[in-house]
């Protein structure tokens, strides 16, 4: 291996770890702390376009790390969920953290909770997936308990880290187990080790707990709507959307590559794990009140019809999941962004405070409808053809049960989304939320969202450039 391979194959870790330093520098040698934001903004801009750059395929560290065409578009489809993350936090992070000035810290955590993400997803082995999952898993702890006036906040943090930790040893448990039953560490050869031996069984259902607690799969779930809550927007945005996809890409490609012999075993364990993720997500929606924890068991059961689309353990499937990745990064943070405007400038969360929304903000009433219709799932948005496309592949393999069990959802999901929809454009209220004007950083980054839920509906040929990628992935 030579210094030119190490940096064009890594080029993106190596572009980010460049970036927090530069942030690190400027924490210590910049008096007006406020440009840090529009350093960091800029900064992480330049990464995430170059990362659309021709990226080389390659493996470094004896197949340690490795990268093709399918993991680099993935880290651009993360990269631009986080700018349209940073875009929409920015006048948080300048009003919020000026005082304290702690303007750095958030973007240095963030930051690095991605590079981890960028090594999860580029392991070869389970010595780098696990260096990958702790790093992507610590600084979201801190980002949590960020708001440190908020005992909310707090207890989000501490909530995290102890739930996190737990799972964190079980999969390193389980980790050990399929070492000790194969005497390997690497995917490629763990594959020729894997049998219905106990021991190899258990090890990887432990292993596996790390990566359905992150995606909030039932029964790992329990302490999304807590943190969810207690957290900042941004960081339940980040949460909901850039850890879950992430861990959600390492999942499928665990399943589809190396633990394919155990294919019958995972097969039952998603088909009862969707179900019970769709229904008890979307039955606990409807009870919400408060729009972050309303979200947040939205979340819940967005992560059911995503582990759906595994079932088939075909390429349709896995371009199917990672195309409804794509379309949940738009749509989720187009629904986050609106509920982070509204309480930036009023600080209400409650449903019941959108009545008569549309009355005085209807752009933002229509971005919220769009974002919401495409959760749901309803045509010409992006959803629609997210969630077609996986009842397609599940279909393939003859599952027409749970797509029935599936559909059900969808209209138990389309009920509580117009819920929303209904306060914002039927209800009246005397007192509605006063027009307001949002900053160019949060209006750009509700821009991108909207133009995603709509460009991915309208631009099929996304889809077939996935499809094609996938392809070359799984010879």
């Amino acid at each position: 291996m030579d210094w030119t391979t190490l940096f064009s194959v890594m080029q993106s870790e190596l572009f980010l770890t460049g970036i927090i330093l530069l942030i690190l520098i400027a924490e210590i040698v910049v008096s007006k702390k406020e440009i840090i934001v529009n350093l960091s903004l800029g900064l992480f801009l330049i990464h995430t376009v170059a990362g659309f750059i021709n990226q080389p395929d390659g493996s470094l560290f004896g197949g340690m790390f490795r990268t093709d065409q399918l993991i680099n578009l993935f880290k651009n489809i993360l990269n631009v969920g986080v700018l349209i993350i940073l875009l929409q936090s920015a006048s948080w992070v300048k009003d919020k953290m000026k005082q304290s000035q702690r303007l750095s810290e958030f973007y240095i955590l963030m930051f690095s909770s991605l590079l981890g993400m960028y090594f999860m997803i580029s392991a070869g082995d389970f010595l780098m997936f696990y260096i990958g999952i702790e790093l992507a898993s610590l600084p979201v702890a801190g980002l949590a308990a960020f708001d440190t006036f908020k005992q909310r906040s707090n207890e989000a943090g501490l909530k995290y880290i102890f739930l996190a930790a737990i799972t964190s040893g079980v999969s390193l448990f389980g980790i050990s187990l399929l070492y000790a039953g194969s005497g390997t560490i690497y995917f490629d050869q763990l594959t020729h080790f894997l049998t219905y031996d106990s021991l190899i069984i258990l090890g990887f259902l432990f292993f596996i707990t790390g990566l359905l607690f992150k995606i909030s799969i039932v029964p790992f779930h329990l302490w999304t709507a807590d943190v969810y809550e207690g957290a900042p927007i941004s960081v339940t945005s980040f949460l909901s959307v850039i850890s879950k996809g992430a861990s959600a890409f390492i999942l499928m490609v665990i399943l589809f590559t190396f633990a394919r012999p155990l294919m019958d075993l995972w097969k039952e364990m998603i088909f009862l794990l969707a179900i019970l993720t769709m229904f008890i997500g979307n039955l606990f929606a409807i009870r919400q009140k408060n729009m972050k924890r309303f979200l947040a068991f939205s979340s819940i059961a967005q992560a059911g019809f995503l582990i759906l689309g595994m079932i088939s353990g075909s390429q349709l499937g896995m371009s199917s999941v990672i195309f409804f990745i794509a379309t949940y990064v738009f749509s989720n943070l187009g629904a986050f962004g609106v509920v982070y405007a509204i309480s930036n400038k009023t600080g209400l969360e409650n449903m019941d405070d959108y009545n008569g929304f549309y009355r005085t903000n209807p752009l933002l009433s229509v971005l919220m409808m769009l974002s919401l219709f495409s959760l749901a799932g309803i045509p010409p948005v992006a959803g629609f053809f997210g969630k077609f496309f996986l009842f397609m592949s599940a279909a393939s393999e003859g599952y027409y049960w749970l797509i029935f069990i599936a559909v059900i959802n969808v209209t138990i999901s389309l009920y509580y989304y117009l819920l929303v929809i209904r306060a914002m454009f039927i209800r009246k209220n005397e007192n509605p939320i006063p027009y307001f004007k949002s900053d160019i950083y949060m209006r750009a980054g509700l821009l991108i969202s909207a133009i995603g839920i709509l460009a991915i509906g309208f631009y099929s040929p996304f889809y077939e450039l996935i499809n094609d990628m996938v392809a070359i992935f799984l010879k």
